[in-house]
C-alpha cells in the first residue's frame, strides 16, 4: 500500500474497554476476589450457577463505577436495573451474564487527550456499566482438552465504551494509557492487562476522505498490552484499505490479534447483531443511585491526573515533560504534592523527582512509598542546595546517598563529612591563586582571549577545593583574577 493510497481513507476507532474492580469480593457473591489462586478454589454455588442460587448486589462495585463516572465528566443515572445477557459459552456456567443493557449506570462523558501541538482532543464516553466476568478457557495445558477455570467468574467489571472518535493508533494508545492512569490514581482497578484485569476490544473501518457514512466495522480482540493494541490497528488499517483499493468488500466480522507475527485473522462473521435476549433480572432488585450517594463519592475523589497536570504546568510553571512524568504514576504525584508544600522550588523539586528518586527507584525496583527519604527531607536538602550551603553536584553524588543509607538530616550529613560550600572571599581567592600558580600558560591564554577556558580552569578550582567552592561566586572571582593578572 503507497502513502498516497493511505492518505485518501480517513481511520474511525471506537474502543471497549473492561475494567476488572478491586473488590475484595465477587460482583454478586462472596467469593474471594483475587487474581493468581489455584484453579477453580475462589468459587460456590452462586459462581457456579446452582439452581436456586440467588444474587446480592457488591455495593462497592456501585462506589467504583460512580467514581469512574465523575472521573469521565459522566452523567451519573439515577434509576437503573440489570439484565440478562443470555448466551452459551463453556465459561460461563449459569448460561448468561448478569450485566446493564437500557440503564448503564454511567452516560454521556468525555475524556480529553493531549495532542502533538499542545490542543486537547476530546474522545467521547458513550456509557459505563457493570458486568460480572466469564470464567477462563484454558487451550494450552492439555493436548486433547480445553480446560476451563472459573476463579474470574463473577468477577465484577465495568465495560467502558466510547464514540467512534479515535483517527489513528495513536490516539488509541493514548488513550488507553490514560483510562489505565485514570483506575490505577482511584484505585479501583490495578491496569495489568498482561493479567487481563484490564482488556481492550478495538472496533475499526475506514471511509474515504469526506465520506460520511462509516465503513464497514471489524472488531478485533484478545491483545494483551497497550503497545498490541496499536499494533493491532495499524495492520487492520493497513488490511481494510488494501481490500478496498484492490476491488474487495469488508465483512463484519470479529478478528482475533495474533502477536507473535503482528497481525489479526478472523474468529467469526458479525453479519447481524447478536441476539442476546436481554431481559431483565428478576433476582436483583432495581438501582437508585441519590444525588447524596455521588455527593459522598466526590468528597472523597483523590486529585485526578489532569487536574494536576494542569496545577504543574499552570500554576507552578513547569515543563509539559516534567508534569507528565510526575503524573505517570499517583504514589509519585503524591509525593511530588507533599515536596512542594515545603517548597516553593518548584523545578528543583521536579528535577530530584525524575532525576536521583526515580533512578533509585528504578535501581531497587521499589515504589516511591518505600523510598527511605520523606518529603521532609528532601525539602530541606533542596533548601541546603537554594542558600548555597551546597552544591547541586554534592548533594546529587555525596548528600542525596548517604541520606538512603543513614536516613540522617541533609544538613548534619553536610557537616560531618565537611561538605558545606566555601563562598567565603578570602577562602576562594586561596583556591584561585593556586589554580592560576598551576596553570599559568592556560590563565595567559584567557586573558589573551580564549574564554573557553574558564571551564577548564573552575574544573581545577573544583577539584582543588573538593567541590566544596560555590560555584557562581568563585567563576566571577576567578574571572576577575585572570583579567586583572
Amino acid at each position: 500500500m503507497t502513502q498516497e493510497q493511505r492518505d485518501k481513507y480517513e481511520v474511525v476507532i471506537g474502543l471497549e474497554v473492561h475494567a476488572q474492580l478491586l473488590t475484595k469480593t465477587k460482583a454478586y457473591s462472596s467469593d474471594i476476589n483475587a487474581y493468581g489462586a489455584a484453579p477453580n478454589t475462589h468459587t460456590s454455588p452462586i459462581t457456579l450457577g446452582h439452581p436456586g442460587t440467588l444474587p446480592v448486589m457488591n455495593k462497592k462495585s456501585i462506589e467504583y463505577a460512580i467514581k469512574l463516572g465523575i472521573a469521565l465528566n459522566c452523567k451519573i443515572e439515577n434509576h437503573q436495573y440489570f439484565a440478562r445477557k443470555n448466551y452459551f459459552y463453556p465459561d460461563l456456567p449459569k448460561g448468561y451474564q448478569i450485566t446493564q443493557d437500557k440503564t448503564p449506570i454511567c452516560t454521556d462523558g468525555f475524556i480529553n487527550l493531549k495532542s502533538k501541538e499542545g490542543e486537547p482532543t476530546r474522545i467521547g464516553i458513550t456509557r459505563i456499566h457493570m458486568e460480572e466476568d466469564a470464567g477462563k478457557s484454558i487451550h494450552d495445558v492439555d493436548v486433547y482438552d480445553t480446560l476451563v477455570d472459573l476463579n474470574r467468574a463473577g468477577t465484577p467489571l465495568l465495560e467502558i465504551v466510547t464514540e467512534p472518535d479515535m483517527r489513528n493508533s495513536q490516539e488509541a494508545h493514548q488513550y488507553l494509557s490514560e483510562i489505565r492512569k485514570l483506575v490505577r490514581y482511584l484505585e479501583i482497578c490495578d491496569g495489568n492487562m498482561e493479567e487481563g484485569s484490564m482488556r481492550c476490544d478495538a472496533n475499526v473501518s475506514v471511509r474515504l476522505k469526506g465520506q460520511k457514512e462509516l465503513g464497514t466495522k471489524v472488531e478485533v480482540k484478545n491483545m494483551n498490552s497497550i503497545r498490541n493494541v496499536q499494533k493491532a490497528i495499524e495492520f487492520e488499517i493497513s488490511r481494510q484499505i488494501e481490500v478496498l483499493e484492490s476491488g474487495g468488500t469488508l465483512s463484519q466480522e470479529t478478528r482475533g490479534f495474533d502477536a507473535l507475527n503482528g497481525s489479526t485473522l478472523s474468529m467469526r462473521s458479525k453479519e447481524a447483531a447478536n441476539d442476546y435476549r436481554y431481559f431483565p433480572e428478576p433476582d436483583l432488585q432495581p438501582l437508585f443511585v441519590d444525588e447524596n450517594q455521588i455527593n459522598a463519592v466526590k468528597a472523597e475523589m483523590p486529585p485526578l491526573p489532569d487536574d494536576l497536570y494542569n496545577k504543574y504546568t499552570k500554576d507552578l510553571k513547569l515543563s509539559d515533560y516534567d508534569a507528565q512524568n510526575i503524573t505517570e504514576t499517583k504514589a509519585i504525584a503524591l509525593y511530588f504534592e507533599d515536596l512542594i508544600s515545603l517548597t516553593t522550588n518548584y523545578k528543583s523539586a521536579a528535577n530530584w523527582i525524575m532525576g536521583d528518586v526515580k533512578s533509585y527507584l528504578n535501581e531497587k525496583g521499589i515504589s516511591i512509598e518505600s523510598l527511605p527519604i520523606k518529603p521532609e527531607a528532601l525539602a530541606e536538602l533542596i533548601a541546603l542546595i537554594d542558600q548555597g550551603k551546597v552544591s547541586s553536584t554534592i548533594a546529587s553524588q555525596k548528600i542525596f546517598p548517604e541520606m538512603l543509607s543513614t536516613n540522617e538530616a541533609s544538613a548534619k550529613i553536610a557537616e560531618r563529612m565537611n561538605l558545606i560550600q566555601v563562598s567565603d572571599e578570602s577562602d576562594l581567592n586561596e583556591f584561585i591563586e593556586k589554580v592560576i600558580s598551576e596553570n599559568p600558560s592556560e590563565a595567559v591564554r584567557f586573558k589573551n582571549g580564549e574564554q573557553q577556558l574558564i571551564g577548564f580552569l573552575m574544573g581545577k578550582l573544583m577539584r582543588i577545593s573538593r567541590g566544596k567552592a560555590d560555584p557562581k561566586i568563585a567563576n566571577a572571582l576567578l574571572r576577575q583574577k585572570l583579567n586583572d593578572a
